[in-house]
Parts: C-alpha cells; structure tokens; sequence
C-alpha cells in the first residue's frame, strides 16, 4: 500500500461525503441519500484498511531497519558488554 493509494481512497471518501450533503441540499429523495450513504460508509472502511495498511507496512520497514546487525569487527550482533556478561556466565 502506497501513501498515493491511501491519499486517492480518502479523497474519494471525502468527495461521496461532499456528493451526499449536496445532495440533500438539493432535496433529492431519501432511497437516494440512502445509498449515498451507504456507499460513503464503504468508502469510510475502504479508507480505513488502506491507512492501517500503510501503517502497518511503514511499521514494518521501521522495524526492518533497525533490527541489530552484525557488528562488522566481530561479526556478532550482541553488544560488546552483553558478550562480557554471557562470558562470565559461562566460566
């Protein structure tokens, strides 16, 4: 999930809310404004699965990029006082 394909579904949200109140501003019938309605209501959870969607893959690369690495001098991941301490354990 893109930002861009998060931003189109909000927008698309927003214009059904902005059909539906013009609608019922311009007196159209209730079965009508109804189904506006009910189709903001999809819109609504369509742009909320995209957000948590996006959240949830930008957690992700978050997460991804400061996993510990390999420390290149000597080749471990641990910290440098956590392998002092797993030595004393092991003597």
């Amino acid at each position: 999930m893109t930002l861009a394909q998060v931003e189109y579904a909000e927008q698309r949200m927003q214009q059904q809310w902005h059909d539906l109140v013009m609608a019922e501003q311009a007196g159209a019938p209730l079965e009508e404004l109804e189904q506006m309605y009910d189709l903001y209501i999809l819109l609504a959870e369509e742009y909320n699965a995209c957000s948590a969607a996006y959240q949830q893959q930008k957690e992700h690369r978050r997460k991804a990029r400061t996993a510990p690495r390999a420390n290149k001098l000597t080749g471990s991941a641990l910290p440098r006082q956590e392998k002092k301490h797993n030595a004393k354990l092991a003597s």
